[in-house]
């Protein structure tokens, strides 16, 4: 990546430069969409996919991607179809559902209010909250929950993410929604530890902002955002109501099956309901980065913007992640909804980024192989592949790990079985089906997903494996 000199006019890019690059592939763009990559490359030796096998391989429909060079887009397009069972394309003016991408959509609207001295990031959110407030309990005595607290994940709130509402079903309020009253269909959203204390990724605190903001300002939190955020940044294709039927995409299973009634509704806005495209993610990265380089006329303050980057725990700043330092940090952000997966990054000191949207629950497979070989091709220092060097284990010690391991979850039992397959290791679970490749006596890694699985032995002596964050021991 390189040093950029940027005009203001880059937190908007025309459409017409999307499709004029479009129009006419350069070599970039096609090593890209020839060039995808796997998470774990082996003795130096990496397989490269097209974007169309990869799609098969995870039964993904539709993909859509943004590119973003040197303060950017330089190149934008869709793959695929909205919904398997149909025939309609998916182009790049199909929304898809940002899920948690929403996030940081919603911190920079906070930001802007705080900004203009509407909000507070730093005192008691229930100084703010009339429809709601936030229960008093022992983890507040000392130390309330701020806004500051809650856009970057260590206020202490619960509710980790929400399922959305199948077509058909009663759609909650937010106010029913933080209260987990029905028809919510998740629980109440309440302290369970000290803000502060700790980082824990809390949906449940995106909407606690959500409702200050509608509180704050007397107006529904979709207008604040359009006004503060989808505006300004040039997002003419995004918003929290549904779009015209045949301009949004369906969502998938990872069997390519589609969700139940298409898609699901979600009224927790702030943490899960932005629907918008990649160019359009690709805009709201290049606003920020014109912010976070002190431009004139940007989305938010230089002071503003310097607080949305500065971490606060585990890599989060308010709204974004963030790494990296100097010319290559990065703020991303990755999304999950029923059926749909996304992932947005932006260098703002470069002007370098992607986002990539999916209609599959498998979709994070292939758009973070679209990621790494953008990354690769354009030059980036991070989403590189990690490098290993394989070993060779024996047939007999590849044979006593076969057979089927079982955990408990939430006291539901999980298996996986493992087979063997030449010098690998192969893993049936509820994750897929995938590749392990040994890299130790004891260790192997998956290559497709970067995943590490560890062959242990257990305190009582009996061998367990490790991997996904479970211990499961040998069912037989």
């Amino acid at each position: 990546m390189r040093n950029l000199l940027l005009s203001t006019a880059l937190c908007v890019v025309s459409f017409s430069s999307v499709a004029a690059a479009q129009s006419a592939p350069s070599a970039k763009q096609r090593a890209v969409e020839s060039g995808l990559i796997p998470a774990a490359i082996f003795d130096g030796k990496a397989e490269r996919w097209t974007i169309q096998q990869r799609m098969a391989r995870w039964k993904v429909p539709g993909v859509s991607v943004a590119v973003i060079d040197n303060g950017k887009i330089v190149w934008a397009r869709a793959y695929g179809v909205i919904a398997s069972d149909g025939k309609l394309p998916v182009t790049t003016s199909t929304r898809f559902q940002a899920a948690s991408i929403s996030k940081p959509v919603a911190a920079t609207a906070a930001l802007a209010l705080v900004q203009q001295g509407t909000l507070s990031l730093d005192t008691d959110v229930n100084a703010t909250l009339k429809s709601w407030k936030l229960p008093a309990s022992a983890f507040t005595a000392e130390q309330p929950v701020t806004l500051r607290a809650l856009l970057s994940h260590t206020g202490g709130t619960t509710v980790h993410g929400f399922p959305g509402y199948a077509q058909g079903t009663a759609v909650a309020t937010n106010v029913q929604v933080l209260n987990g009253a029905a028809p919510a269909n998740t629980k109440a959203v309440v302290s369970e530890a000290k803000p502060g204390e700790r980082w824990k990724y809390s949906g449940g605190g995106y909407q606690i902002a959500q409702q200050m903001i509608e509180d704050a300002t007397g107006r529904p939190f979709a207008d604040v955002v359009g006004e503060r955020v989808l505006k300004p940044a040039g997002m003419t294709m995004s918003g929290y109501a549904l779009p015209p039927k045949g301009s949004f995409s369906f969502g998938h299973r990872p069997d390519g099956t589609p969700v139940v009634g298409g898609w699901h509704t979600y009224p927790e806005q702030a943490a899960a309901a932005l629907w918008t495209t990649p160019s359009d993610l690709a805009r709201f990265g290049l606003a920020l980065a014109a912010a976070y380089r002190g431009e004139a006329g940007a989305i938010l303050s230089p002071a503003i913007a310097a607080a949305m980057a500065t971490p606060v725990k585990n890599d989060f700043g308010l709204g974004p992640s963030v790494k990296g330092q100097g010319e290559a940090i990065a703020f991303s952000h990755g999304g999950a909804n029923e059926g749909f997966r996304a992932y947005w990054v932006i260098h703002p000191r470069t002007g370098d980024g992607v986002a990539v949207m999916t209609n599959n629950d498998s979709g994070d497979k292939v758009m973070m192989e679209i990621v790494r070989a953008v990354a690769k091709t354009y030059g980036w220092s991070d989403y590189q592949p990690t490098q290993y060097k394989s070993v060779k284990l024996a047939p007999d010690v590849l044979a006593a790990r076969e057979g089927r391991w079982t955990a408990s979850l939430d006291g539901e039992a999980v298996a996986a079985t493992v087979s063997r397959d030449g010098d690998r290791l192969i893993l049936d679970s509820p994750m897929g089906r995938l590749a392990f490749t040994p890299t130790s006596a004891t260790e192997v890694v998956s290559a497709e997903s970067g995943t590490t699985a560890t062959f242990d032995t257990g305190a009582d002596g009996k061998p367990v494996l490790k991997i996904f964050g479970l211990e499961l021991r040998r069912a037989d």
